[in-house]
């Protein structure tokens, strides 16, 4: 865990279960090669979990798949720290005490909160409204300085940082502002080619699943809609199945013109596509095997991460318990 710098990240994740390709593309890539760079907290968000996922089986596979996967997928934990977020329960009370200096307003007005409300709305709990102070909380808890982002999501970390300054405003300087790290990682749509790769939608394409799995959701995927013919010209700009390619080899660009020119088909670009996923993530898949049939050592390397941070979650919450006259 220590590295050539003192700055501290943190980053948390859902506990979706085995990971998709969006997943691997845009954070754990990223995740991998930050660990290096930083001191790396990674946090499996399973009371952020609660919000939509309600039974408590499901919640608890699901949490040691991603687990596994990330593990299989480059997470080292001698590199950095991996952990469940209910194993540090300092993570809730830390949420209600800045819940007491966040107007409702500030919540209210959030994406997540919006979109949620759509997605959901027979299940519209106060967990998904106080959802961005959990957030806060999980940060600053290890006082990180710096979170890894998206550009799409700087808004609600701008909504810690709000936080953050109304704590330090009421009680004293007592927590960093954190700041971002903008990834360059892509948005990655899922097999339907309009929305992002998200399980809640059902367009993934599950990287560590069997490789027939995975031919299977290639397959399926929507390329250029408006190409009807095997002899018509493809528009590459706009099949997902073309922009997909730049991941997995030089030659994107000959595929593209093959495309293009109708050179090629699109069962032809979707069976390399599904080909070459599949070989790219066979160590991953093994790996992945492996942890998951030693259920153990995967409970065992998160409990581990939970204990490292004890000493850093006690002592965040005497200061605050201090600062706010709690005895």
């Amino acid at each position: 865990m220590t590295t050539a710098t003192s700055t501290r990240i943190f980053s948390g994740i859902q506990p979706s279960g085995i990971v998709h390709l969006g997943n691997d593309l845009g954070a754990i890539q990223n995740y991998v090669k930050l660990q290096d760079e930083y001191e790396a907290i990674y946090c499996i968000v399973d009371y952020h979990a609660l919000t939509s996922t309600h039974d408590p089986n499901l919640l608890r596979e699901r949490t040691r798949d991603m687990a596994a996967s990330l593990l299989a997928l480059g997470l080292d934990p001698e590199r950095c720290t991996l952990f469940v977020q209910s194993h540090r329960p300092e993570h809730t009370e830390l949420a209600w005490l800045l819940a007491t200096v966040t107007p409702v307003s500030w919540l209210e007005r959030t994406p997540t909160y919006k979109e949620k409300r759509e997605t959901q709305p027979d299940d519209v709990n106060h967990g998904l409204l106080t959802y961005p102070v959990l957030q806060a909380a999980d940060i600053v808890m290890y006082k990180a300085t710096v979170v890894p982002v998206g550009r799409d999501q700087a808004a609600h970390l701008e909504l810690s940082r709000e936080i953050v300054r109304a704590f330090n405003h009421r009680y004293g300087n007592t927590f960093p502002e954190p700041k971002a790290v903008f990834t360059e990682a892509p948005t990655v749509l899922g097999t339907d080619g309009v929305r992002k790769m998200s399980k809640s939608v059902g367009n993934t394409i599950d990287v560590l699943a069997p490789p027939q799995v995975i031919r299977e959701e290639v397959v399926s995927m929507v390329t250029d809609t408006q190409r009807i013919k095997r002899t018509d010209p493809g528009r590459p700009e706009v099949c997902n199945v073309c922009q997909l390619h730049r991941f997995f080899g030089e030659d994107y660009l000959e595929i593209q013109d093959g495309e293009r020119t109708a050179r090629t088909g699109c069962v032809d670009t979707k069976r390399l596509l599904a080909d070459r996923i599949v070989a790219h993530y066979a160590p991953a898949r093994e790996r992945y095997l492996e942890l998951m049939a030693k259920p153990a050592l995967v409970d065992e390397i998160l409990a581990a991460g939970a204990a490292r941070l004890a000493p850093i979650a006690a002592a965040t919450m005497a200061e605050v318990r201090e600062k706010m006259g709690l005895r």
